[in-house]
This record gives structure tokens, sequence and C-alpha cells, in this order.
């Protein structure tokens, strides 16, 4: 899943409507098989410090470390409009790449089952 520049939706009132928050991470989380990525980059900071948060708190999301290398990574950073914008305009960019893992639950669940 990707989420490239995403609506800042800077008022306090709007943090609702951002598109990463605990509720919608669960529900991506749902449609992301284990080993699926999470994508997210943004030229606006606190955004970033928002999804980044979210996301590391979240319990079936882990951060990918190694992630510079990635492919998509580069493609997000320089090929997209909004990228190729930011960077003409010599603005930083901010991003993160995260794992889904496991419901320890849902593997609990599917052991008892198989024995």
């Amino acid at each position: 899943m990707f989420f490239c520049f995403p609506d800042p939706h800077f008022k306090r009132s709007k943090h609702k409507s951002r598109i990463i928050t605990p509720a919608l991470l669960s529900q991506y989380a749902y449609v992301l098989k284990p080993g699926g990525k999470l994508y997210h980059i943004t030229d606006v900071e606190d955004l970033h410090n928002w999804m980044y948060q979210h996301c590391n708190d979240h319990k079936l999301f882990e951060r990918v470390e190694d992630a510079e290398q990635d492919p998509c990574v580069q493609m997000m950073l320089n090929e997209t409009e909004e990228g190729k914008k930011v960077a003409r305009e010599g603005r930083p960019k901010w991003w993160a790449v995260w794992r889904r893992i496991e419901d320890p639950v849902e593997r609990e669940i599917r052991a008892k089952a198989q024995s």
C-alpha cells in the first residue's frame, strides 16, 4: 500500500480525516497479508511524525529498517509528480516503510486447528 503525499489535514479537528489513523491501520492490516508492506511519504514533517508514530504503535506493523534500497522507495522519492515537485522546490521529504506481521492470536488459533 502506498500513501504518497497525502493531505495533511492541519487542523486538529480534521486529524480524524487523515489517511493513517489507528482504526484505518487495522483495516489496512486486515487486507494486507503478513509480509505485505505499507509505504508513506510526505513533505510535511508533522504529518510524517503522525504517520510514523501511529504505524509504530500498531501491533500488526513493524518498521522495515533497510528500505533505502527498496525500488519502491526510490520511485516514491523520485518518480511521482509530487516527489519531483518537492525536489524542484528543494524541500525535504520524509518517508517510512512498514511490514505487516502475523497476528499472534491468529497464529495460535491456526496452530491449534492444525493439531
